[in-house]
């Protein structure tokens, strides 16, 4: 596998504290199946979807405290973790997991931008990141929902190197990439449409085959609805919480409605 450029998404895991539970939600949520647990490394465990790499699940480290509330990481590629370290300090961002290597699968670091957006970096060693990607159960796309969306333009332009362009329309999104395709999006959060109490975060969704049974089948298991399902020019697609409040979202992209909308 080609190594990524510098900031793209390469791989998700969140930790639960019901890991057995999260399994079981997912596998018939996404189709997904589980690898063995790496026991020297926290009873870490990969997802996979038809034999390939997609995601992990991490139940809380022996010892330590358990995360308030569960929610996905998106991690993003880095030549150098300790380089894109400094990066994130000069930019304004903080470190919450100062880099460390993971065995002989690569090096990571977990940060916070300037608006609290929380997110990870990734350099991989024997450890890719995704084998599959944009199919049915496998990462397709993220967006950085924040209130502050200038502070947080200001930091991933600085640290990954991104053009950001703006989508017309009455929503303030807009799209980072490096001068061809989308890699990441970022969205307003505006008050009307968010509670106080939801953090500025990363969302992750999942490509499905289709949304409005994925999105069934995840109430059946005691999941949440926040959004959708909504048609798009992207896809249709909706946002869930599964059953231990992490937030993900679903997306048929191959149900499309509309035309695509101009970027500036």
């Amino acid at each position: 596998m080609a190594a990524r450029p510098e900031g793209t998404p390469v791989w998700t895991d969140a930790m639960f504290t019901d890991a057995r539970g999260a399994k079981t939600f997912y596998a018939d949520v996404l189709g997904w199946t589980f690898g063995e647990e790496a026991t020297e490394f926290g009873n870490y465990t990969q997802a996979y979807k038809d034999g390939k790499a997609v995601a992990a699940i991490v139940p809380p480290m022996p010892g330590g405290d358990a995360p308030p509330q569960s929610a996905w990481c998106l991690y993003f590629a880095s030549d150098d973790v300790a380089a894109t370290a400094e990066k994130i300090r000069t930019a304004g961002g903080t470190l919450l997991m100062e880099p460390m290597r993971v065995g002989d699968f690569g090096s990571m670091c977990i940060a916070r931008d300037p608006s609290g957006v929380v997110f990870g970096l990734w350099q991989a060693g024997v450890h890719e990141g995704f084998e599959l990607e944009g199919e049915p159960g496998s990462f397709v796309w993220a967006e950085v929902f924040t209130r502050e969306p200038e502070k947080s333009d200001a930091f991933f332009t600085s640290v990954f190197g991104y053009r950001a362009r703006r989508m017309t329309g009455d929503m303030d999104y807009k799209v980072f990439d490096f001068g061809a395709d989308p890699l990441l999006g970022r969205m307003r959060m505006a008050p009307e449409d968010f509670p106080p109490d939801v953090p500025n975060h990363v969302q992750v969704y999942f490509a499905v085959d289709n949304c409005d049974l994925a999105v069934d089948t995840a109430l059946s298991l005691g999941g949440r609805k926040a959004f959708g399902p909504m048609d798009s020019p992207f896809g249709r697609f909706a946002t869930l919480l599964d059953t231990q409040g992490a937030v993900f979202a679903v997306i048929d992209v191959r149900t499309t409605v509309g035309e695509m909308p101009p970027m500036e």
